[in-house]
């Protein structure tokens, strides 16, 4: 009898532990996407005919150092040739915030270089923007671009060499 007293008290005992640290662990996941949630308050929402690209850096001690390069296209079938996008990366501020964000503007079509293709074969590719500006890296804010729901938006983080004197 006591035996089965001890293992109904253990078996409650592990039901609550076990439902302690499914609460925890789904907290602690959704602690996250709460607080991106809190930080993209401040900017504004996609309008029609837009995406809202959102890139969260990590806490770097050498920031200073460091650039986002924004790169800027879209997936098109192409031939041989070499192809481009053009458009531009505009800065905007949030009103009453102070805060930067970017917006895609003038995307156009696709140009080539028109060079004759032997085999006349075509693939998908990425086709990237002339404009690949390098922002300043900040992890205390959200990098927020936006752009045709069409239009991919990737990025590289760009590291400094050491400084040089001029000759």
């Amino acid at each position: 009898m006591a035996t089965s007293f001890w293992a109904g008290k253990a078996a409650k005992y592990s039901i609550s532990v076990l439902v302690f640290l499914s609460l925890a662990v789904s907290g602690a996941s959704a602690a996250e996407p709460r607080q991106a949630r809190d930080e993209l308050k401040a900017f504004p929402e996609a309008p029609a005919g837009q995406q809202r690209h959102v890139i969260f850096l990590p806490k770097r001690s050498d920031e200073d150092e460091r650039r986002v390069g924004v790169i800027v296209g879209r997936t098109e079938l192409v031939d041989c040739n070499r192809h481009t996008i053009g458009s531009q990366l505009e800065k905007r501020t949030v009103d009453g915030w102070g805060y930067d964000y970017y917006v895609v503007t003038g995307v156009g079509a696709v140009a080539s270089t028109r060079m004759a293709c032997p085999d006349n074969t075509k693939k998908k590719t990425f086709v990237r923007s002339s404009d690949e500006p390098l922002l300043r890296y900040n992890s205390r804010l959200p990098l927020v671009v936006f752009a045709p729901v069409d239009v991919e938006i990737r990025y590289r983080i760009w590291r400094a060499g050491r400084e040089r004197t001029t000759d």
